[in-house]
């Protein structure tokens, strides 16, 4: 199984190509729609998300809201496009105006300009914007319907805010109702003073960022593989993780907290009754690179969003004067949207690798082959 995307943040769409679904997985529609709508949502959002209502159109590769087996093509348009036809026309436009040449710090502006032999960094933030992401999260939502046929969920809440951090341990049962709350937080005190420091960030012209905690329930064990570096699973799952833009590093299980304890408080230890068990999961579900049954935990540090309204100091790539940053449009906090493309992004590694172990031409043969493992 294979994803592939292309489009702009102003271009005409944000397209996908999925690979190696197997036929007769039912798709919800009005699902997937709904965790794009989920990725636009949260306290802290920009002007942006009232001109997008994201909605998925089905090119390809389902009939009848079955998959087919053959390649599954699907678009989200940009409504913005009707706005930006005359500077974004792929057919022809005048590429003279809305150019960005006050490079930005944080961004991907100066490094793509010189990478890409280009004069005008439009060229590379159309791209490198975390509107990328839209295509993304329609992906996952169809895997997670692939996955949830197996009896593999995938959830998550935010943890902290620019240092307002929720320590509490939540059950997976409780995390779905984060969804419902404007910051995605499940301490409701927490929640409110991250509200109050966003609004003063707002005033002040600064962003925020802050964790996310992403858990999988029901993977059995023996996905990913010890005997090769490239096939770990937390490799896998790590590697998307830090594949979403903003994302700044990542943790399984106990994390960088293990390297603070003795030996003896980190590893789980294992007992049998009737089965395999452990009482703890500092581990976080991964052991030797491979699933060992237990809920997977990934947590993920979001930097503050690079585009500030106060404008940071930075050089004019064509005059190299010292000027201040251009602001493009922009949220002061996107830590909801950033735990819905985590979720996503999990998924949609995961339905790889567990794609790759099961194989199987249609979901009949899928379902008996995972229902075998142990």
């Amino acid at each position: 199984m294979k994803l592939i995307t292309a489009g702009e943040s102003h271009g005409k769409a944000l397209t996908g190509i999925i690979e190696g679904l197997p036929s007769n997985l039912k798709i919800n529609i009005a699902e997937i729609n709904r965790y794009l709508a989920l990725r636009q949502s949260g306290y802290g959002r920009g002007g942006r998300q009232k001109i997008e209502r994201d909605k998925i159109e089905i090119l390809s590769g389902v009939r009848n809201l079955r998959t087919l087996g053959s390649p599954v093509a699907f678009q989200i348009k940009n409504n913005d496009y009707d706005n930006w036809r005359d500077f974004m026309a792929p057919e022809g436009c005048d590429i003279t105006k809305r150019t960005l040449t006050k490079v930005r710090p944080g961004h991907a502006d100066l490094t793509g300009i010189i990478k890409y032999d280009q004069t005008d960094a439009r060229n590379i933030l159309e791209r490198a914007s975390a509107r990328e992401t839209a295509v993304r999260v329609a992906a996952g939502s169809i895997m997670r319907q692939y996955l949830a046929g197996l009896g593999v969920y995938i959830s998550g809440y935010v943890r902290s805010v620019c240092g307002i951090a929720d320590g509490r341990r939540y059950t997976f049962e409780e995390l779905e109702s984060a969804k419902s709350q404007p910051l995605f937080m499940l301490d409701g005190e927490k929640q409110q003073a991250a509200m109050e420091l966003i609004d003063e960030l707002k005033e002040e012209g600064d962003t925020a960022g802050g964790t996310i905690e992403i858990r999988v329930k029901g993977l059995k064990s023996g996905f990913g593989s010890c005997m090769q570096y490239s096939t770990k699973l937390d490799a896998i799952l790590c590697g998307a993780i830090m594949s979403v833009q903003a994302i700044k590093g990542v943790e399984v299980g106990l994390g960088f907290k293990a390297a603070d304890l003795r030996g003896s408080a980190v590893h789980d230890k294992i007992f049998y009754d009737n089965k395999f068990y452990r009482e703890t999961n500092n581990a976080g579900g991964i052991e030797g690179g491979m699933s060992n049954g237990e809920e997977i935990v990934l947590r993920a540090a979001m930097k503050p969003i690079p585009t500030l309204m106060q404008g940071l100091r930075t050089v004019d790539y064509i005059t190299k004067d010292a000027v201040t940053a251009a602001g493009e449009r922009s949220d002061v906090a996107a830590i909801c949207a950033a735990e819905i493309v985590l979720e996503s992004v999990v998924t949609v590694a995961l339905a790889e690798v567990v794609s790759q172990r099961l194989g199987g031409d249609n979901m009949c043969e899928v379902k008996e082959r995972y229902k075998r493992l142990k």
